[in-house]
């Protein structure tokens, strides 16, 4: 087996439906296996996977919601692949993303000049569902200065600056929902430390690879979509699992720098106690509704249907557009995506019966029928 897809799901079966369509898509000309994990669903993930994916996916029902480490290294553990893809199941990927990563796995040499560089973990670019760059795609070693400045709101230091966003070249650390190795690193690494619930595992996990003398890549011209905004409140709950993971983080690796480090302590305990809530920033004010399909025989009632070498053509200002992804390369949609990011998107299943989307990389993401 030459590769192996992991996706970890919890509740997100409208979305685990697209991303599974764009991942085999993706795999037709690789010999790889899709294994979705899922940490005790209460919605519909497990009967859509059966009803729709029946023997094309293997499929993991965890018996209660392990966290994103733990529940990811049971799936990797099963595992047949050389190498291993973690990948979001709120994410659709480009039809290329995984023959470019697996060429590039074997020959990082032709990036850095070197004869045998040890490439540990790969990502791409990701953008959100209006297109817009995802900078977390491509991040520094938050040591404690640097993520402190972060949570003051200077991220001049916490990004990866140095590596273009359409430029390939080597970065700190990459981000969980996409991330690309041979599954030898993975191990070698001791996977996700469990000890993370949620949140930190991938800095923590890129980190590994670089002490252990590993080189960690992003392919900027490798897009995927994050859909990202799964949960839009802010709670308590959120803030100590995020900045709790922080904290793991610097207790493991910076414990010698105890000024920083209680510094750090301190304005985490601030952050946790004020929790914030983000507005759910779905638009409703575009003027028209356009349906992009390259299949003359899809319409829907009472919308302006084009192609999408017609859409390329159009001048338009707040439209949302509605992808036909049965007929359209997703490959051209993120082109097309990330060169105009101020209207809003959404993506028709390939059965045409719903679509998803998200209007930042903050608001829930949303689905609605089309029926």
């Amino acid at each position: 087996m030459e590769l192996s897809i992991v996706i970890l799901n919890y509740n997100t079966a409208a979305f685990l439906e697209l991303c599974l369509y764009s991942v085999l898509k993706a795999t037709k000309n690789i010999e790889a296996e899709i294994i979705v994990a899922d940490n005790n669903s209460i919605d519909s993930s497990l009967e859509m996977l059966a009803s729709v994916y029946a023997g094309r996916v293997k499929v993991i029902a965890h018996e209660e919601n392990y966290g994103f480490s733990k529940g990811n290294n049971l799936a990797v553990a099963k595992a047949q692949g050389t190498y291993l893809c973690i990948l979001n199941p709120d994410t659709l990927v480009g039809e290329k993303v995984f023959e470019e990563c697996l060429a590039f796995a074997r020959r990082p040499e032709l990036v850095e000049g070197k004869a045998e560089p040890k490439a540990g973990f790969i990502g791409a670019q990701l953008i959100d569902g209006t297109g817009a760059f995802l900078p977390e795609s491509k991040r520094h070693i938050p040591t404690p200065k640097v993520a402190r400045q972060k949570m003051l709101g200077n991220s001049s230091g916490y990004y990866y600056h140095e590596v273009d966003q359409n430029e390939k070249g080597k970065v700190d650390v990459l981000v969980g929902a996409f991330m690309f190795c041979n599954k030898k690193v993975y191990d070698e690494c001791g996977g996700f430390d469990e000890r993370y619930f949620m949140y930190g595992e991938d800095i923590d996990l890129s980190y590994t690879a670089l002490q252990k003398g590993y080189e960690n890549y992003y392919l900027g011209d490798q897009k995927v979509i994050h859909f990202k905004g799964e949960s839009t409140v802010k709670d308590k709950l959120y803030l100590q699992r995020f900045y709790g993971a922080m904290g793991l983080f610097y207790d493991k690796y910076f414990r010698q720098s105890a000024v920083e480090k209680n510094a750090i302590d301190l304005l985490i305990k601030g952050m946790i106690a004020f929790p914030r809530s983000t507005e759910n920033s779905n638009r409703n004010d575009f003027t028209e509704i356009v349906l992009v399909t390259d299949d003359p025989t899809f319409q829907l009632d009472k919308m302006t249907c084009l192609s999408l070498e017609q859409l390329k053509s159009k001048e338009t200002t707040g439209f949302q557009i509605l992808w036909d992804l049965k007929s359209l390369e997703l490959t051209a949609i993120m082109k097309y995506m990330s060169e105009n990011t101020k209207h809003s998107y959404r993506f028709i299943a390939q059965k045409r019966d719903f679509c998803i989307g998200s209007d930042s990389s903050t608001s829930r993401g949303e689905v609605k029928n089309m029926q």
